[in-house]
């Protein structure tokens, strides 16, 4: 515990924080670093902290401790570094293949970093709770040290008499699927967020609907959003999933760079270890889940449902098809992005740029349509359907969100005009220009009377506002009518504006001066950092302060180091400051501490000495 709380003594602010919360450490009766050390070294925190550590690290720190153990005199005595190049020597020995020193230090760096060894230039330092708990580990149905270090398993065999043409044709057609169904996502989450529950999950009427618009089974909507999720396309503003500008971003990409996108994100939150296993031969996917358990052996379902969810987003990414990996998602898993999105391309069905305007008021395109043309045309066209040929229709409502958004009916007929392979039917000429002109007949505004009024509903038309104010769906805006031109309410402009555009009625907004403003739906982004004091930097300060009362050579921090050493029944090596200015290390066995004494038994001399703390220059662990 010493040589642990002088370690923990011994960090950055930066790095002590860090440490302290990929432990978990709340603070509660924590009053200085041998506190902390205490915490740290409860069984219980040292198997959670143990628990994500792979089987190599975990033999690092287990051979560490063994070697320790031999070299201890007594049983509890702490020792000086184990060689790194002697765990080095004998983890080799026991996987019965070379593991250099270089990975064995990397990995005790690792392990250091969350106090769960100590390190010097050429050594560790196992801390005797971690090595005790290593040493429970059979008693836990877990790998002993031998086990941990054991030779590696085979690599899983690849599968035969495969074809992978059939793979990767599979693989790209569910890939396109799946970039498909996440654009409409999107575009569902930015016209109506999504609930999350409580408990987790969608609402079931969200999810349905989300379903609806995907084209996808109900319970495929979760993996999607995940995955949108995982690239930063989609995020929560407290219970509610809406787009992110970078998922706004997203959808005016090129199908392959879209791809590309999720997949990157999909092969960076992969674990390094899953990384080597995956790149090693293109084999069935069905053994990684035997592989991982043995790679993570204290992880439990933790890491299982981790891996599981990967392999469900591979298949909807094309990495894989039916558990078999693609030419794309070997490329990938190789850390070769670009090389993966190159062999998409050419299995991916070719964009078109033109589409067939219909008299019946629908879109027909005749392929996949390229994702500038068709954002552009969802922005005043709903989609009917989602396939190769995707077909949209074009509505008076349609139109009205389109002119809300600043588009007018010579921009829209030129767009029109220049997609189309049959020219421009009349009835949707007819349709565009009528809607524009009915346009704008209601307009909201922000009140200036108080509380009760922060908005405005304002028509020529009386008999337009009495239909909006006997709507039932709108019953939620309280609108009350203060003249007979305008109604008012007590919720924010917006909130008035998108709820009347949502039932359908020609409005737009105004600001003060009366001059049409656009106004865009509420888009999520990642949350801000929480204001609340840290309470890990909170620690950090107590137990910086309180080592500044004592200090490092005062005699309280003196008393506290060798009230462990009696606790725990461990000698010390003490330096004590001679006459002249020199100094003499004694090996002691500390019995007591009190009135600014300490008496120990020298075990090298085998008397009992009594030394006062003042002349004690320092203490540490034999």
């Amino acid at each position: 515990m010493i040589a642990l709380a002088a370690d923990a003594q011994a960090l950055s602010d930066e790095a002590l924080a860090d440490a302290l919360r990929a432990r978990g450490v709340s603070g509660a009766g924590i009053r200085d670093f041998f506190d902390l050390a205490d915490a740290l070294l409860t069984p219980e925190s040292v198997q959670a902290a143990l628990a994500p550590f792979d089987r190599t690290r975990l033999a690092v720190l287990a051979v560490a401790g063994e070697l320790s153990d031999a070299e201890r005199p007594t049983a509890g005595q702490d020792v000086a570094a184990v060689p790194v190049h002697a765990v080095a020597q004998r983890l080799s020995e026991l996987r019965r293949s070379t593991i250099s020193e270089q990975e064995v230090r990397s990995h005790a760096e690792a392990a250091a970093a969350l106090l769960l060894c100590g390190l010097t230039p050429d050594g560790i330092v196992a801390y005797r709770g971690v090595t005790d708990q290593l040493g429970r580990w059979p008693q836990l149905g877990l790998p002993d040290t031998a086990s941990l270090a054991g030779p590696l398993p085979p690599s899983p065999v690849q599968a035969a008499g495969v074809d992978t043409r059939i793979v990767d044709r599979l693989a790209a057609e569910q890939a396109f699927r799946s970039l498909s169904a996440i654009v409409e996502l999107i575009g569902a989450l930015d016209v109506d967020g999504a609930r999350e529950l409580g408990k987790g999950g969608l609402s079931l009427p969200d999810s349905k609907r989300l379903a609806t618009r995907m084209g996808v089974p109900l319970e495929r909507v979760p993996d999607l959003l995940r995955v949108a999720w995982r690239a930063g396309l989609v995020d929560r503003s407290g219970a509610l999933w809406l787009p992110t500008a970078t998922g706004t971003d997203w959808v005016l990409l090129s199908t392959p760079e879209r791809w590309e996108s999720l997949a990157a994100a999909w092969y960076r939150a992969l674990p390094l270890d899953v990384h080597r296993i995956l790149a090693d031969a293109r084999v069935p996917w069905g053994a990684l889940r035997a592989t991982v358990a043995w790679l993570y052996p204290a992880a439990g379902e933790s890491i299982q449902t981790r891996i599981d969810e990967f392999a469900a987003d591979a298949e909807l990414l094309g990495v894989t098809a039916g558990g078999t990996p693609s030419a794309i998602g070997h490329a990938l898993v190789t850390g070769r992005v670009d090389a993966a999105r190159e062999a998409l391309v050419p299995l991916l069905p070719p964009e078109v740029s033109s589409v067939y305007l219909q008299h019946d008021l629908t879109v027909i395109s005749p392929g996949p349509l390229a994702p500038a043309v068709d954002a552009r045309l969802r922005t005043f066209a709903e989609v009917e359907s989602r396939e190769l040929a995707s077909s949209y229709r074009i509505t008076s409502a349609s139109l009205g969100r389109a002119l809300a958004a600043g588009e007018t009916a010579a921009s829209l007929l030129e767009f029109l005009r220049g997609i189309s392979l049959t020219g421009m039917p009349q009835p949707l000429e007819y349709l565009i220009t009528e809607t524009a002109a009915r346009h704008g007949r209601v307009r909201v505004g922000a009140g200036v009377d108080g509380a009760d009024k922060r908005s405005y509903v304002r028509s020529d038309d009386e008999s337009l506002l009495g239909q909006i104010l006997v709507d039932t769906s709108l019953s939620v805006l309280s609108l009350r009518r203060d003249a007979a031109d305008r109604l008012t309410s007590r919720f924010e402009p917006s909130v008035v504006y998108w709820a009347i555009h949502d039932a359908r009625y020609p409005v737009i907004a105004e600001d003060a001066a009366r001059q049409v403003v656009h106004l865009a739906r509420k888009v999520a982004h990642r949350p801000a950092p929480d204001e609340r004091p840290d309470p890990v930097l909170a620690l950090v300060a107590r137990l910086r302060a309180f080592d500044a009362d004592m200090g490092e050579t005062g005699q309280a921090w003196l008393a506290r180091q060798i009230e462990i050493a009696i606790r725990e029944k461990r000698s010390l090596v003490v330096t004590v400051s001679m006459p002249g200015g020199s100094t003499a290390d004694y090996l002691l066995e500390p019995t007591a501490v009190a009135n600014g004494r300490m008496r120990a038994r020298d075990r090298r001399a085998d008397i009992e000495r009594t030394l006062p703390l003042s002349a004690i220059a320092g203490v540490r662990a034999e």
